[in-house]
């Protein structure tokens, strides 16, 4: 799953020198890093790391004190790029689903492509349809967001995400959330999209996803990335001792 070979120069995101400071503390610390095409990148590290602050740059829901973010080739740090336009292009599943809560699953799926891409009702429908029966979900078309479990909203709120056909899909801790039983049904269909070689950006605790699923594991500390490697090598030979210390804690 994780020795597929991404093209070197394939970067659809890359990462230049971001600080983010908030109130004088720096959540993001000069970091630069580089995402390409059919990776999936975990973050890991421990709480209040900068692991969310990195990802919710990547699509400037958080704007960089300093630094510049490259999306596509287009610096999107630029006031002058149109971010909404280019955000259209990257799915976001956040913690907390998001769905809203006064329309049925059906409606929430259609309401951006509709809107946004201006496509017709019935090609939003036929496209929100088929993902739904792709994550097993097509039964609860009609239903809403209060009549499903949590493992249920996350899955639609990734349907959600793909039904604007996006080019990376960026995870902020998409199962911390969710009981423990209903955890597995969210990462199958994760794994899913990485077995379709859809570009990711993971931020979870998910050990066993991040082994089994990342191409990439990155290590964040104190606004600073410490360590990064291919899975193997990130788990069974960590270089630095705080990635050792971390994952002796973890595993």
């Amino acid at each position: 799953m994780n020795d597929k070979t991404i093209n070197e120069s394939d970067i659809i995101i890359s990462v230049k020198n971001v600080t983010k400071e908030f109130k004088n503390v720096k959540a993001l610390d000069n970091v630069s890093n580089d995402i390409r095409k059919g990776e999936v990148v975990a973050v890991i590290g421990p709480s209040g790391s900068g692991k969310s602050t990195f990802l919710r740059c990547l699509n400037l829901l958080e704007v960089p004190t300093s630094g510049n973010i490259y999306f596509e080739g287009k610096d999107i740090t630029d006031p002058k790029q149109n971010i909404n336009l280019l955000r259209q292009k990257m799915g976001m599943v956040f913690q907390q689903f998001n769905l809203f809560p006064h329309m049925t699953v059906l409606k929430n799926l259609t309401l951006a492509p509709m809107k946004l891409q201006k496509k017709p009702a019935e090609q939003a429908k036929e496209e929100a349809m088929a993902l739904l029966k792709r994550v097993g979900l097509a039964e609860k078309a009609d239903a809403y967001p209060n009549q499903l479990s949590g493992g249920q909203k996350q899955r639609i709120a990734i349907v959600r995400a793909l039904c604007m056909k996006p080019d990376v899909m960026l995870f902020d801790e998409p199962t911390s959330a969710l009981d423990p039983e209903m955890v597995g049904e969210v990462l199958e269909v994760m794994k899913g999209l990485a077995e379709e070689n859809m570009t990711m950006a993971v931020v979870t605790h998910e050990m066993g996803f991040a082994r089994e699923v990342a191409t990439r594991v990155v290590f964040m500390e104190n606004g600073k990335i410490l360590e990064e490697n291919d899975p193997a090598s990130f788990f069974g030979s960590p270089q630095s001792p705080r990635l050792n210390a971390f994952l002796n804690k973890v595993l």
